[in-house]
């Protein structure tokens, strides 16, 4: 059997690389399998890898893509590139990441996110402004659960994270959520996030109060128009999901709660909080915020293509699945 003549692996070839070399560590077996020269994948392993030495299929070809750019005459930073830069950072807050991935993925001609950090810090140099839509990771973000005296509350008939199915665990199905609040300064109003674990589709409404019978009313408006597709809800241990029997029932949902500290276990949630947290800072004064700046958050957030789900925007893969 001839092996193929190219040096060059194609994205399949990677992701095909990236599975075998968890169970195979000889590269001459993987080369016959991928019917390729094993100094290709010599090369491959030794250029690709990331830093500590292991292959990841997409982090390869993110290197790959760079270093094709770096020597390429044709991939100049152009004023058509800047405007549209320019149009997702100031406008919709993308990630220089995010506005290379949407491109290759649409086929619009653009340089590296790398490159694109470097014109941002340039105009920056400058006395430009566009570092200041970057998400610096600044405003780091904690949950608190209210005041000692209401941790002492007991939830009751909780059901544990333990017990939900694998279907759920493993994504396998729209209609699995996660819910949480973020509080505004000296603990003065909340806001209520919704994020559907698969699409990453995320809903938030400001909230007059923590109060559990309140957010429970609220969650139930904000999920009720999307009833087919709740078929569970996730949440950490604070007080205001003390109406979880009530969510439960009004949605014909399950609800379950992860274990006391275990941010990790609503590790999307936490994510889309830090996300929220880059238009309403911590320390700020909800009061501020009206409903129309809590829904042009909200549409600007399920607009932004997402490097998890391979530059695809969450309304278009929810919307999709409804």
């Amino acid at each position: 059997m001839k092996h193929k003549k190219y040096n060059h692996l194609s994205k399949v070839e990677r992701y095909q690389l990236s599975v075998l070399l968890k169970t195979e560590n000889n590269i001459a077996c993987i080369a016959k399998q991928l019917n390729v020269h094993r100094s290709t994948l010599y090369r491959e392993v030794k250029r690709n890898s990331k830093p500590r030495g292991s292959y990841d299929a997409f982090y390869a070809n993110e290197t790959s893509e760079i270093r094709k750019e770096r020597f390429s005459k044709r991939r100049k930073l152009n004023l058509e590139m800047i405007s549209f830069i320019r149009d997702k950072l100031e406008n919709q807050q993308w990630s220089p990441e995010q506005i290379k991935g949407y491109c290759n993925k649409n086929n619009i001609p653009m340089v590296s996110h790398e490159r694109i950090y470097q014109y941002i810090y340039q105009d920056k140099a400058d006395s430009g402004n566009l570092y200041k839509h970057l998400r610096t990771g600044n405003n780091k973000y904690k949950k608190r659960y209210g005041k000692h005296k209401n941790r002492k509350i007991v939830i009751k008939n909780k059901v544990s994270i333990d017990e939900r199915p694998d279907i759920i665990n493993n994504k396998q199905r729209y209609g699995d959520w996660e819910i949480d609040t973020i509080v505004g300064k000296e603990h003065k109003g909340a806001i209520v996030t919704l994020v559907e674990r698969k699409s990453n589709f995320i809903l938030i409404r400001k909230l007059k109060s923590k109060n559990a019978a309140h957010l429970a009313t609220e969650t139930i408006r904000l999920l009720a128009p999307y009833k087919y597709l709740v078929h569970s809800i996730t949440s950490d241990n604070g007080v205001e999901f003390a109406k979880h029997e009530y969510i439960s029932k009004k949605l014909n949902a399950e609800f379950y709660f992860a274990h006391p500290y275990s941010s990790w276990e609503r590790g999307l949630n936490e994510y889309s909080n830090k996300l929220i947290r880059q238009y309403i800072p911590k320390k700020t004064n909800f009061d501020d915020y009206n409903t129309m700046d809590i829904l042009t958050i909200n549409d600007k957030l399920n607009n932004r293509p997402r490097k998890l789900l391979n530059f695809e925007k969450p309304i278009d893969i929810f919307f999709n699945n409804f």
